[in-house]
């Protein structure tokens, strides 16, 4: 079995749409995921957008394969910040469930951390859903902490009712 990262390209476009579902399927019923899903989660064709994102010069996307099959993407990109520096921004990572645990995740991020060291970033964020406890320890051992929590508060009528979500922290 061989792992690998590389660059994504136009022919990973359908794997990378299957992953990008399985990811919504996987998060939104979480805690906090409704919210995640209407306001972090890219809106629109997952071709298109993933398309356009393969071309566009302050993003890298990434998969992760075995044996040449993709099991996993990512996409990073570079924020210019108030005082001109630039911050890496992780938005999306997935790796299919069957390829977990096997050092596929670790590679990718460490091609996206690689990519920002590139770029000139003061620094990676990443994001992990409060109800992610394998997303967050994932992200902790690779060395990140946290730096910010958003605090939410569901009203009964809000979107986060019916995942039961009465507001709890999440990871940013």
């Amino acid at each position: 079995m061989e792992e690998a990262v590389r660059a994504a390209t136009p022919e990973d476009l359908p794997a990378i749409v299957g992953l990008v579902e399985a990811l919504r399927a996987e998060l939104t019923p979480m805690r906090g995921g409704r919210i995640w899903a209407v306001r972090e989660a890219r809106p629109g064709s997952p071709a298109e957008v993933y398309g356009a994102l393969l071309t566009d010069p302050a993003t890298c996307v990434i998969v992760g394969t075995i044996d040449d099959v993709v099991v996993g993407f990512g996409v990073v990109s570079v924020e210019t910040l108030a005082d001109d520096g630039r911050l890496g921004v992780v938005s999306e990572m997935f790796v299919d469930s069957e390829a977990r645990a096997v050092g596929v995740g670790e590679a990718m991020l460490e091609a996206m951390v690689a990519f920002c060291v590139r770029e000139g970033c003061v620094g990676v964020d990443a994001f992990a859903l409060p109800g992610h406890r394998a997303a967050k320890n994932f992200f902790e051992e690779s060395g990140f902490t946290a730096r910010a929590i958003v605090m939410h508060h569901a009203f009964d009528s809000g979107p986060d009712t019916e995942t039961g979500d009465t507001g709890g922290a999440t990871d940013a």
